[in-house]
């Protein structure tokens, strides 16, 4: 083998047989899909890659059972594509943060949304992307292929499996086919918008909209600084900041629940709202991140529990840290600059909820003196290193990624 050399795969033997050279080489491996996630995490200390780009293509869709089944390195957007013919949609709203992290937009694979557990603003509803996943065939660190779950929704046998490695980074083994359940499209959408609240007051708001028997899909804020980032006139040129509720489905039950919901949100503040193109806008930019691309040196992903959001937002205001609430206040998503300083203020609000924070895009030099991923409690750390082990022993699936070291 060369010193440095990238396997390109085409088959899930492929990937087993290379996995099981890798192991008795004891050889690392970097896995990459698009690539588009490679920001994500600490380099991988491995001078080999796999590049599971011809991994792709449909393997069966069945539109009757809600079910899909693909190789894992198959584009989102070409799946979307497909599902669109049928109006379904993946229901957890899978995020393109490519150019956030500096690659090209709809490259985005479904295995590696899967492997970074990452889901959209509908997420308050039909919940994370594991949820969605139905059954995975892998091949683990033991240089093994297997299967787990099913291809239909009501079989949940190794379902837990299946969950395993949502999530996981890729260093639990390499995905080479999923199949995943999904959900009729909404026939019509609409954001109802209040204006002018603080992030602790938008929190209860938001809160109350997702109480209701609305059925709300989707509650964001927006402070005034962010706004003004927005490609939505409306948006951009409110001059306030923005609480967003979305309620879709029919056109008739839509129409009735969004004037419940503005009746409801009134004696808040002003109440405007989005139609179907641009309320289809606004939650593209919440999903992908779209208002931060160009703020800061360092973007940090804060996952807490949804009443604490708009207190945690307002704490790092007063940081002059930039930043929005997504899930509800559940998800905060900011922009800093690049220094330990603000990444333990960051870090100490997030343990200060019982939450966690990723730091998502970074110069390496702040990656190399902070942790990427938020330190864990040394019993789940010890449960980790136990799950790691069984799953590859030898420690060869993308070292380092989590870590920053082997």
């Amino acid at each position: 083998m060369a010193v440095s050399e990238c396997f390109h795969l085409g088959t899930a033997d492929d990937v087993r047989d290379l996995l099981a050279w890798a192991v008795a080489e004891e050889t690392p491996l970097e896995i990459v899909g698009a690539g588009t996630k490679r920001g994500f995490g600490h380099a991988v200390d491995a001078r080999h890659s796999v590049d599971l780009s011809t991994l792709s293509g449909i393997v069966d869709y069945e539109p009757a059972e809600l079910v899909l089944t693909a190789r894992a390195a198959t584009p989102v957007a070409e799946i979307e594509a497909l599902l669109r013919q049928s109006n379904q949609q993946l229901a957890f709203e899978p995020p393109d943060l490519g150019p956030l992290l500096g690659a090209a937009p709809e490259k985005a694979t479904l295995g590696g949304i899967l492997a970074a557990n990452l889901s959209g603003p509908r997420r308050v509803l039909t919940g994370a992307a594991r949820d969605h996943a139905l059954g995975v065939e892998v091949a683990t660190g033991r240089g093994e292929l297997i299967k787990a779950g099913g291809r239909v929704v009501k079989n949940v046998t190794g379902y837990d499996l299946t969950k395993l490695m949502c999530g996981s980074w890729g260093t639990l083994g390499i995905m080479t086919q999923v199949s995943v359940k999904v959900l009729p499209a909404a026939e019509k959408t609409r954001t109802v918008l209040i204006s002018g609240l603080s992030a602790s007051a938008a929190s209860s708001v938001m809160a109350e909209a997702l109480s209701s028997p609305h059925e709300v899909t989707a509650a964001a804020y927006l402070p005034e600084a962010v706004t003004a980032h927005s490609s939505v006139a409306y948006i951009s040129g409110a001059g306030s900041s923005i609480t967003a509720i979305r309620v879709e489905g029919p056109p008739v039950s839509v129409s009735v629940r969004n004037a419940a919901l503005r009746e409801l949100m009134a004696p808040h503040g002003e109440i405007e709202e989005l139609h179907g193109h641009n309320s289809g806008r606004f939650w593209q930019e919440v999903r992908d991140v779209a208002p931060l691309i160009g703020e800061g040196d360092a973007i940090w992903r804060l996952a807490v529990p949804p009443a604490s959001g708009g207190s945690v937002l307002d704490q790092l205001g007063n940081h002059a840290i930039e930043g929005f609430l997504d899930w509800s206040g559940g998800l905060v998503w900011c922009a800093a600059p690049a220094d330990a300083v603000n990444a333990a203020t960051i870090r100490t609000l997030a343990d200060e909820t019982g939450g966690h924070a990723m730091l998502v895009r970074a110069p390496d030099v702040l990656k190399a003196e902070v942790p990427v991923f938020h330190p864990q409690p040394e019993t789940r750390a010890g449960l980790t290193r136990r799950i790691k082990e069984g799953f590859d022993p030898a420690g060869i699936l993308n070292p380092g990624r989590m870590t920053g070291m082997v």
